[in-house]
């Protein structure tokens, strides 16, 4: 039945989608105190791998529940569609062109050693935090550079354990010579060579750690999961009890992660003071069993799976029990708003994309999208423009399709309505001078420069040599 049910919920979202955020409860409207701010990220996770968004075979009874205590998004965008381009749009709440992150130094996202990463003059989440009082934390993927100076524990974060790039840019990844993969505590390595299998159980542990030393303060975690990109690694107990191979275990053991916060923050007595943000860099690869529900494409692309998210917000109190929001929204969204919420401030001279969201989250009368338009980059070329319920591919283009009443992007419409075709064309022209267009030879002119280092360097040696080959090497 519950199958059923969630099938038939697909099907009705993709024809009738929900045109304004709506819930059977109303809440307050303004938060009281400074609250504790958890944001889960997910690697690679699509709009389709969540129960609560129509996934039939991963089980995710935690974040349904959580769905079920908060809003759930059904138009939420990453600012792109791989790894570093998203993680920069989030932390710094513009598109990635904007800070210099459109494409990384050697290949789309960036590489062990690279001399390129977040510039340490740009805004983040965890600097405007700190500034305000808040004990600020990491734990998982960084991505946004290697070098000392671009490492989290030197962008605002008190503390930081985990990775600094993907969990495959290690020797084992094929056609790309790497260094074997490190974990880091703070900006020091602590481990070369990982088992990853128990590492996100890690993770978890100092997550909870986290909460229990900070629960007196004002805090900040970023729990930044490493699942589902491949290869997939997954404690046993989970893989067994998965109907979805290693892809599904690693979706479970995110939610049962997601289960485990919550409780501790009920535990404290702090839960009513936590807003948790859970979503995912981009859309699934589509391989091993990942799903992006009705949406076309995923990963690496353009199309609505490659960059509509799932997103679901919890904060008891605040946010209205079993909410639906499908306001256009995005990860640039959360810098902006958790500076409204704990009356911290930006930086004046350098212009931002995000917007505050918080009337949306609080169910305000007439309520809408701050975002009159959304622009979907591919690396550094602008490849469309969403305005409402229309988008307009214009690469290939121009090519209109009506998300509303077409969410996987079947039909073609841009002959029968060229009124729109050519107010999304003006926009692009606006987007395409402001940020840039490689395809169009535009640089952009209000474009900033990543961080850059001379003599940039790998965490750990190339000359590694894994411990089972140690004396057989050739």
């Amino acid at each position: 039945m519950k199958a059923l049910l969630n099938t038939l919920f697909v099907l009705i979202l993709g024809i009738f989608p929900p045109v304004e955020c709506y819930s059977q409860a109303t809440v307050q409207k303004a938060p009281k105190q400074k609250p504790n701010i958890i944001i889960i990220f997910c690697d690679d996770l699509g709009y389709g791998d969540l129960a609560c968004y129509g996934s039939e075979v991963n089980n995710t009874p935690n974040l349904d529940q959580m769905a079920e205590e908060g809003m759930r998004f059904t138009d939420f965008y990453s600012a792109a569609s791989v790894c570093s381009p998203s993680r920069a749009s989030l932390m710094t709440a513009c598109y990635p062109k904007r800070v210099g992150f459109g494409f990384g130094q050697r290949r789309w996202v960036l590489f062990p050693g690279d001399s390129v990463g977040l510039n340490p003059e740009e805004m983040t989440i965890p600097k405007m935090l700190k500034s305000q009082g808040y004990n600020t934390g990491m734990l998982g993927k960084w991505h946004l550079g290697d070098q000392p100076e671009f490492l989290p524990a030197n962008n605002g974060f008190d503390s930081y354990f985990g990775i600094p790039y993907s969990n495959d840019m290690d020797i084992y990844l094929q056609n790309v010579k790497c260094p074997p993969l490190p974990v880091m505590h703070n900006d020091k390595v602590v481990d070369s060579e990982p088992n990853q299998v128990p590492l996100t159980g890690v993770f978890l542990d100092k997550a909870k750690d986290f909460i229990y030393e900070s629960k007196d303060q004002p805090f900040f975690l970023y729990f930044s999961h490493f699942y589902v990109h491949t290869p997939i690694y997954v404690p046993f107990p989970f893989l067994k009890a998965s109907n979805n191979g290693p892809y599904g275990a690693a979706v479970e053991y995110i939610d049962y992660c997601t289960g485990e916060i919550i409780n501790t923050l009920k535990e404290l007595g702090i839960d009513d003071n936590t807003l948790i943000i859970f979503t995912s860099d981009n859309g699934s690869n589509l391989q091993n069993g990942g799903s992006n529900g009705n949406l076309r494409g995923g990963k690496g692309s353009t199309w609505e799976g490659g960059m509509r998210m799932p997103c679901i917000m919890r904060w008891p109190g605040m946010i209205p029990e079993g909410a639906v929001c499908s306001e256009i929204t995005t990860t640039m969204d959360i810098l902006p708003t958790l500076t409204q919420f704990v009356g911290g401030t930006l930086l004046e001279d350098k212009i931002i994309d995000g917007k505050d969201i918080s009337s949306l989250m609080f169910m305000e009368d007439g309520a809408e999208s701050p975002h009159e338009v959304f622009v979907y980059y591919l690396t550094n070329k602008l490849n469309a423009v969403r305005s409402g319920r229309w988008k307009l591919f214009i690469e290939k283009g121009p090519i209109l399709y009506d998300l509303e009443n077409d969410i996987a992007e079947t039909t073609d419409l841009h002959e029968k309505y060229p009124e729109v075709v050519a107010r999304l064309m003006k926009y692009a022209d606006e987007y395409r001078e402001d940020l840039g267009d490689e395809l169009q030879g535009v640089e952009g002119k209000n474009c900033r420069p990543p961080g850059h280092v001379n003599d940039a360097k790998t965490l750990t040696p190339y000359d590694w040599v894994h411990p089972y080959l140690r004396g057989n090497e050739k």
